[in-house]
C-alpha cells in the first residue's frame, strides 16, 4: 500500500494515490449504456455503498444504484476487480448503466460527495497502471493510439505496442547489454582469478556489432508507422485543367473542390482523408503548374511544390493538351495518369502509367488499386519496426551513439567501454519507463482522456 502514500507531478497540480478516482470511461453521452470507472483503495467500499453490495470479483451482477438516501438513480451492471488484478492494479470498480447525462451526472454527484474520492484526471487511470507494473510506457502509448485509430492498419499497429511486441524487443536490446557489461566488469575485478580467462570481454563484441545494425535499421521504422499514423499522402499535381480537383471530388465522393473551365481555380491546398484497404490515404489537389503573373496563383504553385516534399506519392496528371508530360524533379515515387480519356478513345499510354475517365470511370479503380498497392508496401514495413514516434527515435539514437562509442573502444580502455554500455541500456530503458523522469510522464499521460 506504500504506492497510495506517494505525491506525483500530474497535469498542473500535485496528485494523490491515497485518493480514489472516479470518472465516465465510455466517452460522450447520451448513449445506450455508460461506463463509470472507480480506482483506488476505497473502490470496493464505494461499490458497497452505491449498490448495496460487492459482486464476486470479476463478475457482472445487475443492481441498483442509490444515492446517499436511498433513492434508486439507476439499475445496472457492476463489476469488481480486486488489485492487483486490475488494469489499474488498484482496487477497481464498474457501473455500466444507461448512457443518459442526467443518470451519469447523478452517480458522478454521488461518488465526488465521498470523503477520499475526485475526478480522475486525464490519462490517470493508466498512469496508475504504469506506477503498479501493470504496462510500460511503450504499451501505454500503444493503448493511446489504439484509441485513436481510425483504421484497420493503425488498430494492427496499435495492438502490436500495446500487446508488448515491440517492449520485448527493446528487453532483449538491454540484456544483451547488460550481459556485454557483465563480461567487462568480470574481466576487470576478477581478472586474477583463475577461473575467469582472459579476454573474455572479448565474446561480447559480435553481439554488440549485430546489434548495433539492428538498432540502425529500426530507426528508419518511425516514417512507416508516422504514415500509418497520419496517413499515406498522395498528393495529385499537373497543369491547370487536367481533371485533378474532378478526380479529388470522384473519390472523395462529395464536391470538395472547385470545378470550372477556367484555368487556375485551385489556389489552395484540399486534402480529403479515404481508407483504402485498412490503410489511412490522405489525398491532396493542388494549384495547377504553369507560368503565371497572377501573386495568388503563384502562391497557390508554391504550396504545391512544398506539398512535393511530404508526398508518399505523386500522381502527375496530364489530359495530353500540354506539350509532354509534366517533369517532376521530387524524390518521390510517381504514377503518371492520363486523364479525359472519354474525349479519345484510342489514346496511347505512351509515357504514362494509367489512363482514366472521371466522367466515366474508366481506369478509376486500376488507379486505386495501384495507390493502395504503394500504401500496402509502407504498411506492411511498419510491422516489422519498434521505434513508434520521436521520444523512440531520440532514445535509439543516443543509445545507438553509446553502443557505436563502446565499439570504437574494443580492446582499449574497458571502464569507458562498460559506461558507455550504461549508457546505451539507460537511453532504451527510458523509452519503456525502466528509466523515467516525472516531466515525461506527465506529457505522455496528459494526451489521453479523462476516464482512461
Amino acid at each position: 500500500m506504500a504506492l497510495y502514500l506517494r505525491h506525483v507531478p500530474f497535469g498542473n497540480d500535485t496528485v494523490s494515490y491515497q485518493d480514489t478516482i472516479y470518472a465516465l470511461s465510455s466517452g460522450g453521452l447520451p448513449s445506450g449504456v455508460a461506463t463509470i470507472r472507480i480506482s483506488g483503495p476505497l473502490a470496493k467500499e464505494a461499490c458497497l455503498r452505491v449498490s448495496g453490495r460487492v459482486p464476486s470479483p470479476r463478475n457482472a451482477s445487475y443492481l441498483p444504484l442509490r444515492d446517499a438516501e436511498g433513492q434508486l438513480l439507476d439499475r445496472g451492471l457492476v463489476m469488481y476487480f480486486p488489485g492487483p488484478a486490475s488494469f489499474t492494479g488498484e482496487d477497481s470498480v464498474e457501473f455500466q448503466v444507461h448512457g443518459s447525462r442526467a443518470v451519469v451526472s447523478a452517480i458522478l454527484a454521488q461518488l465526488g460527495s465521498f470523503s477520499g474520492f475526485r475526478l480522475a484526471e486525464a490519462g490517470e487511470f493508466s498512469r496508475r497502471a504504469f506506477e503498479n507494473g501493470k504496462l510500460d510506457l511503450v504499451e501505454i502509448e500503444g493503448l493511446g493510439e489504439l484509441i485513436n485509430a481510425d483504421t484497420q492498419a493503425q488498430r494492427k499497429q496499435a495492438l502490436r505496442f500495446a500487446e508488448g511486441g515491440a517492449s520485448a524487443r527493446y528487453q532483449s536490446w538491454m540484456e544483451t547489454l547488460s550481459f556485454a557489461r557483465a563480461m567487462i566488469e568480470a574481466e576487470l575485478d576478477f581478472s586474477d582469478e583463475g577461473d575467469i580467462p582472459g579476454a573474455v570481454s572479448d565474446q561480447i563484441w559480435p553481439q554488440l556489432e549485430t546489434l548495433l545494425e539492428e538498432m540502425n535499421e529500426s530507426l528508419a521504422g518511425l516514417h512507416v508507422h508516422e504514415i500509418v499514423r497520419e496517413g499515406f499522402r498522395v498528393v495529385i499535381v499537373g497543369p491547370p485543367n487536367v481533371g485533378k480537383s474532378s478526380l479529388l471530388n470522384h473519390l472523395a465522393k462529395r464536391d470538395v473542390a472547385i470545378v470550372t473551365d477556367i484555368a487556375g481555380t485551385t489556389r489552395d491546398v484540399i486534402a480529403v482523408d479515404l481508407d483504402l484497404g485498412g490503410v489511412k490515404i490522405c489525398l491532396v489537389d493542388t494549384a495547377g503548374i504553369r507560368d503565371t503573373e497572377d501573386p495568388v496563383e503563384r502562391a497557390g504553385i508554391e504550396r504545391t511544390s512544398r506539398e512535393l516534399d511530404k508526398a508518399d506519392l505523386v500522381l502527375v496528371l496530364d489530359s495530353g493538351e500540354a506539350d509532354g508530360v509534366l517533369q517532376l524533379h521530387a524524390d518521390v515515387e510517381t504514377l503518371r495518369v492520363r486523364t479525359k480519356v472519354d474525349l479519345d478513345r484510342d489514346v496511347s499510354l505512351g509515357g504514362y502509367d494509367l489512363a482514366i475517365s472521371v466522367k466515366t470511370g474508366d481506369g478509376v479503380d486500376s488507379l486505386l488499386e495501384r495507390i493502395q498497392s504503394v500504401a500496402a508496401r509502407y504498411s506492411q514495413a511498419s510491422e516489422g519496426s519498434i521505434v513508434l514516434n520521436q521520444r523512440h527515435k531520440e532514445h535509439v539514437e543516443n543509445s545507438v551513439r553509446f553502443l557505436a562509442a563502446a565499439l570504437t573502444q574494443k580492446g582499449e580502455g574497458l571502464e569507458l567501454t562498460a559506461e558507455y554500455l550504461r549508457n546505451a541500456a539507460d537511453e532504451l530503458g527510458r523509452i519503456t519507463g525502466v528509466v523515467s523522469a516525472d516531466a515525461l510522464l506527465g506529457v505522455i499521460f496528459s494526451k489521453f482522456c479523462v476516464g482512461k
